[in-house]
């Protein structure tokens, strides 16, 4: 009876059993006569492509594919698949494309390294065919249960992958592997802290283990926690100096700290052993692009794309630049590439938001459209974002920080920091220029302090007997509160040039402006808004390199801003005065007064550098970094108007309220 039960439920069992016990056309037979939503399900039509390679139906299999690697673009199994398919059908260099996808998207496809090592025998790429075999042997040597944790981990199954890797540890408490796979884990569900644990563990158990220690920097680095993360690269550099590997990752941490200068010398050596990486290519124009250096920063961008192509990443930087206008030869190979079956994952995010660049310089806005709409949808898809989440935790800071709590000052009275605050693409970037060009005041980073201070409180709320965050503020002591501030204060101390102010740009702090107001009731709080088409639509057309999980779906990006304009009315009922709103039209409007208004708001004197920003000279780290270096412009406030055919839905998700007054707090 459980075996039936088991069959009903999974109508694939059966087949997958006889594609197993090579019965493919018995297997096919069955998958055609499947109801239409089984039959064109993701494993269905996997199952269905392996069928049709196996029978050398390789034109009706590789259309199969096809379509499925377009509706799922981050299966790495279909990429496997297709992979064997050109394999099958003499065509090397696209099987070596696709299995290269495919253990991009999942490292735990032992088949397609296999695949990669057998053709790479037949041609003469020697360093490729290294890379291969040593990864081939890491997984020769991994226990069973740990490959299929990284199966399910990189297919995106999360909760059974921490599943079956706790089972292992449990019995195999030092194994470094399981913590890495773990510790990954981990970093994708945003517990970084948690990741960190485990891999400083795991060094600590094998302080040999390469790989654990470049996992645990690169943890280090995830968490801000610069000056450690470069610390112990410097040390494994020195452990193995010519190391390109090694080296390409101290230049990374080395830009991090600012000092572009040793990562520039450090990507030079890695070109040096390395000239066709196409990966310290980007690294090295990510650098100079950093320090305003544009033109070498472009030709670093197509030096990888020269030395691969089909290296999207490359063709995305471009587009992000912002001022860089792709040539007509460029979109032809951008078009071309999008038509690759082999392109997958990030890539094809990548590709899509450059495409979805190319084609609005042009004034193209319909293709320019779909390409950002594709690049979002399959971005949206790679994560794990429920915007019901985000507007519970909106409604509990409501809930939660009552006038009364902040009647009494206490915590630390520093008056150091200046939080600039709201959503990304909002202009928080061209106060920061603006605010930084002020002799007494350091623009930092976008700093991840209080986020870690809200991520402490919230866990330790999760313990029996204590009240959840941001409840539990009312429970922390004033002693506890001046702790926390003094924390905050030494811990951003790295980022600071020495001015008795710094700026702290953190968009998403202003969840968090109760926390912020009572360990810091001295700082200063700028919320930057901009309109809400404006500033959504700029947040949609926007691939951010981690985080802002929110800017993939235009219902998605409404929600938060309303969310967003909900809390900052609270804030402002609360603790009346204490936050100044800067409105991006009227800086654009009228920088002048909107300059003197933050000044006077900071209690800092007027300077002149402040509205001659653009000729500071300081590393900008945000996709505003070449606009930031120009004059004030007006062009980009109503751009979302080239796209007004293609967004009801966020304007129906924003609601009539706000869009008949952008300025509103009443929604």
């Amino acid at each position: 009876m459980t075996d039936t039960n088991n069959k009903q439920q999974d109508p694939l069992g059966p087949i997958q059993s006889l594609i197993q016990q090579g019965e493919i056309p018995q297997a096919h037979e069955a998958i055609t006569a499947l109801p239409d939503d089984v039959r064109l399900s993701k494993m269905g039509m996997y199952m269905s492509a392996v069928c049709l390679r196996r029978l050398h139906e390789f034109a009706r299999a590789e259309r199969t594919l096809h379509e499925l690697t377009e509706s799922h673009p981050s299966f790495g199994r279909a990429f496997q698949e297709l992979g064997h398919l050109y394999r099958d059908s003499g065509a090397v260099y696209e099987a070596l494309n696709a299995y290269g996808t495919a253990c991009r998207l999942n490292p735990a496809l032992k088949a397609s390294w296999q695949g990669q090592y057998q053709l790479l025998q037949q041609i003469n790429q020697p360093e490729r065919l290294a890379q291969v075999e040593q990864r081939l042997s890491g997984l020769d040597g991994m226990p069973p249960e740990l490959i299929a944790s990284m199966d399910l981990l990189y297919e995106g199954l999360l909760v059974k992958a921490e599943r079956l890797c706790r089972a292992y540890l449990q019995k195999n408490p030092k194994s470094i592997e399981g913590m890495r796979i773990l510790a990954e884990v981990a970093v994708k569900t945003g517990v970084l802290e948690d990741a960190e644990f485990l891999l400083e563990s795991a060094v600590t158990f094998d302080p040999d283990h390469r790989q654990a220690r470049i996992d645990y920097i690169q943890t280090l680095s995830k968490r801000q926690r610069f000056q450690h993360a470069a610390g112990e690269a410097r040390t494994l550099l020195q452990k193995y100096p010519e190391n390109p590997q090694l080296q390409s990752l101290f230049a990374i941490q080395s830009m991090q700290l600012g000092d572009y200068e040793t990562a520039l010398d450090m990507l030079d050596k890695v070109l040096a052993a390395v000239p066709d990486d196409p990966a310290t290519h980007v690294s090295r124009g990510h650098a100079l692009k950093t320090g305003g250096n544009s033109e070498e920063a472009i030709a670093s961008y197509r030096a990888a794309l020269s030395a691969r192509p089909s290296y999207c990443d490359a063709w995305y930087s471009l587009s992000n630049l912002k001022t860089y206008r792709f040539s007509d030869r460029e979109l032809d190979d951008m078009q071309a590439l999008d038509e690759a079956q082999y392109l997958g994952g990030q890539d094809r995010v990548y590709l899509q938001f450059a495409m979805g660049k190319a084609f609005e310089d042009r004034k193209d806005y319909e293709r320019s459209f779909q390409h950002y709409a594709r690049g979002n949808e399959i971005k949206r898809a790679q994560l794990q974002y429920r915007r019901e989440g985000s507007t519970r935790e909106c409604e509990e800071q409501i809930e939660a920080c009552k006038a009364a709590r902040f009647e009494h000052k206490t915590g630390c009275d520093a008056p150091d920091p200046i939080f600039i605050l709201g959503l990304p693409r909002a202009g928080s970037t061209l106060l920061e220029q603006i605010l930084s060009s002020h002799s007494q005041v350091d623009g930092t980073l976008e700093l991840p302090n209080i986020l870690s201070l809200s991520g402490r409180l919230r866990r330790l709320g999760q313990r029996k007997g204590n009240q959840p965050y941001p409840f539990n503020l009312a429970d922390l002591s004033s002693d506890q509160l001046r702790s926390m501030g003094e924390e905050y204060i030494n811990d951003t101390r790295v980022h600071r040039q020495g001015a008795p102010f710094f700026i702290d740009k953190m968009p998403n702090n202003f969840r968090h402006i109760g926390l912020i107001k009572l360990i810091l009731p001295n700082a200063k709080i700028i919320d930057a808004r901009r309109a809400p088409m404006s500033c959504c639509f700029s947040g949609f057309k926007q691939l951010f390199a981690e985080g802002q999980m929110f800017s993939y779906s235009q219902q998605d990006i409404a929600q938060y801003y309303r969310d967003y304009v909900r809390l900052m009315a609270h804030w402002d009922t609360v603790m009346p005065g204490q936050v100044l709103r800067v409105q991006h039209e009227d800086v654009v409007a009228d920088l002048e007064t909107e300059v003197h208004r933050m000044l006077d708001y900071c209690g800092l004197p007027f300077e002149e550098a402040c509205l001659e920003f653009h000729k500071t000279e300081r590393n900008v780290r945000t996709p505003s970094s070449e606009q930031v270096r120009q004059p004030i412009f007006s062009d980009a406030l109503e751009q979302w108007k080239n796209y007004e055919p293609w967004l009801t839905p966020l304007k129906e998700a924003l609601g009539p309220k706000l869009l008949a007054d952008p300025r509103t707090s009443d929604i």
